[in-house]
């Protein structure tokens, strides 16, 4: 009897954890669940499907072939079937071709992405829910902190960011788990989940775990709230510098924390056409010389063909 209450537990928490985000939507807004077959996104399908119905809301389905297994596409078919038989009349199967340039992790987050933004455009719907969890978002603060990133990064997953929402942040991979039991579904484990190969799956299977036995078993809650304080501090300082990134005079930017002064000097880098992910703190550091350290020094040159300079007092960034 006390395991019932348990599961049942765990399906209304999910479901409370979904419905404030679609009692948002209006009624006849269609909304994308992306689902790979596993607990977390079965979960979270079931439950944004039960919560939509007194809502009207047209709930689509997206399952994701990135054909980097033999046999990738029946394990789509057994999502689709699974989603059908939720109740879901709509469900996108989209293949994929992952490009390994920027690694396997990262290029199948690529084209999964582009895939739901491309699904995004040909159904005309207002949010797309994804099905990362609390154990997903420990993994991620983890992971850059081993990259040594700034605050931002150290964020980790925003709940809602444009139109992607991630209402399971406060519910664990357990509780999913057990939601789907609960509802009587089979849900898959994919077998990359297993490779240690992968940074991720490295981290979730054996640094977190050595850290919970040998550190504190509450690392992952603590590392979720060391998440959400940055995530704070990281919104507040974008928008003093957005207010600040007008002029780039080099006497008023020393003036500035240097924490303000780096995201303006971002900021204007990406805006000239610096490309995104090449931007490297030690490019900031030479960018941010020419501001407080000035000797003279020449031009720092930037991926994308953007250099940045110093001309008469002023920061110059051209292509």
């Amino acid at each position: 009897m006390a395991e019932f209450k348990e599961m049942v537990s765990t399906s209304v928490a999910i479901r409370s954890a979904v419905r404030p985000f679609l009692e948002s939507l209006e009624a006849g807004d269609s909304f994308l669940v992306a689902v790979s077959g596993g607990a977390d996104s079965l979960a979270l399908a079931k439950a944004l499907y039960i919560e939509s119905q007194p809502l009207a809301l047209n709930a689509i389905a997206i399952t994701i072939d990135h054909q980097l297994q033999s046999d990738s596409h029946q394990q789509a078919e057994k999502v689709t079937s699974q989603l059908k038989e939720i109740g879901y009349g709509h469900v996108i199967t989209k293949k994929v071709v992952v490009i390994l340039d920027s690694g396997l992790e990262g290029g199948a987050r690529d084209a999964r992405y582009a895939a739901i933004d491309e699904s995004v455009e040909e159904t005309k719907a207002i949010k797309v829910f994804l099905g990362h969890t609390q154990n997903d978002q420990a993994e991620s603060v983890l992971l850059g902190l081993a990259r040594g990133s700034g605050a931002r990064s150290l964020s980790a997953m925003a709940i809602e960011n444009g139109r992607y929402l991630r209402p399971l942040l406060s519910i664990t991979r357990e509780e999913t788990e057990a939601a789907c039991k609960e509802w009587n579904l089979d849900f898959w484990s994919d077998p990359h989940n297993l490779n240690t190969d992968f940074t991720r799956v490295k981290v979730r299977r054996e640094v977190i775990p050595y850290l919970e036995e040998n550190l504190d078993p509450g690392i992952s809650k603590a590392l979720i709230r060391t998440a959400a304080l940055l995530r704070d501090d990281a919104d507040a300082l974008d928008l003093w510098a957005q207010a600040e990134a007008t002029d780039l005079d080099c006497e008023r930017l020393a003036e500035l924390p240097r924490a303000v002064r780096t995201r303006i000097i971002r900021k204007a880098a990406f805006a000239a056409g610096a490309t995104p992910g090449k931007l490297t703190f030690e490019q900031v550091g030479a960018i941010d010389a020419l501001i407080c350290a000035w000797k003279g020094q020449g031009a720092v040159s930037l991926a994308g063909g953007v250099k940045v300079e110093r001309i008469s007092g002023r920061l110059s960034l051209s292509r």
